[in-house]
């Protein structure tokens, strides 16, 4: 490396970065892929290969192992806070992708039906949601993405409440009334079994006061670090400033399965409706 890039921040990323490989091991730990045998599968990668990725990243300080089995030694490679602090750069790196390389440059909060983000969204079906992940909840603590004892879970993440967005965005606005009609719905969801919890990039303390103001009764929780958005290679656009979540639903069963995918979400009254019907037929079947 040419010795003026040893102040360069930028360089010295890329040099932990590597290469193709070393950001794909990232975004399949960051998907719950945590042992060898997972990884190897997801990424189509050799073993020899895979063993010296993993000891780079290892080495660099974005992952750590973790023994799960003593007889033969087996780890997980799991995030360190560095590697942690990685994934806003792996998600805007997704952004960048759908719309500069998948897309046609427009910026935008909804998606085509033929579009690559379409198709992520509705491919979690069937998937489990990576054990361990929680977010910063209104209520001051860390919460898991499905709520513990309920036979289903609606998720739904939206761009952000109280932002002026300047030019607009399409899909952008409604968050508000989203909010208010899922409040106003909630008895409906809690007779059915159901809970409700509402994701975005908002910092807590952004979403308590919202919580407050709106009177909302279910929890919100803040994507502030992009995990979630890392975890489930959500859909993204950047927005006042920020990478913010477009706007999407998931039916989450007790098992933490994804049982319905609703994306884009473009008629917000009926995105809601919908979402209470396929919630109360997942708690009946549970």
């Amino acid at each position: 490396m040419h010795t003026a890039d040893e102040t360069c921040g930028i360089a010295q990323a890329a040099l932990v970065l590597g290469d193709w490989w070393n950001v794909l091991v990232l975004r399949e730990v960051a998907r719950g892929h945590v042992r060898f045998d997972a990884l190897a599968e997801e990424i189509g990668l050799s073993r020899k290969v895979l063993t010296e990725r993993l000891g780079r990243l290892v080495a660099h300080g974005v992952l750590r192992r973790s023994p799960y089995q003593r007889r033969p030694v087996r780890h997980e490679y799991l995030l360190t806070d560095s590697g942690v602090a990685l994934l806003p750069l792996l998600v805007a790196m997704q952004d960048w992708g759908d719309r500069w390389v998948l897309g046609d440059g427009s910026v935008t909060a909804t998606a085509a039906q033929d579009s690559a983000e379409h198709g992520r969204v509705h491919a979690l079906a069937g998937t489990r949601l990576p054990d361990g992940l929680e977010l910063p909840g209104t209520r001051g603590a860390d919460l898991p993405l499905a709520a513990p004892g309920r036979a289903a879970t609606v998720l739904f993440t939206y761009p952000g409440t109280g932002v002026e967005w300047g030019e607009p965005i399409p899909g952008a606005a409604g968050c508000t009334l989203e909010n208010r009609l899922f409040r106003d719905a909630w008895p409906d969801f809690r007779r059915a079994g159901a809970d409700v919890r509402g994701v975005s990039t908002q910092l807590p303390h952004e979403l308590a006061e919202f919580a407050r103001t709106e009177q909302v009764p279910y929890d919100l929780l803040s994507d502030a670090r992009h995990r979630l958005a890392a975890a489930l290679r959500l859909p993204t656009f950047r927005g006042a400033g920020r990478l913010r979540h477009k706007r999407l639903i998931l039916v989450v069963d007790a098992a933490r399965t994804v049982r319905h995918t609703l994306f884009p979400v473009v008629d917000i009254p009926h995105a809601v409706q919908e979402s209470l019907r396929l919630a109360a037929d997942c708690a009946r079947n549970a």
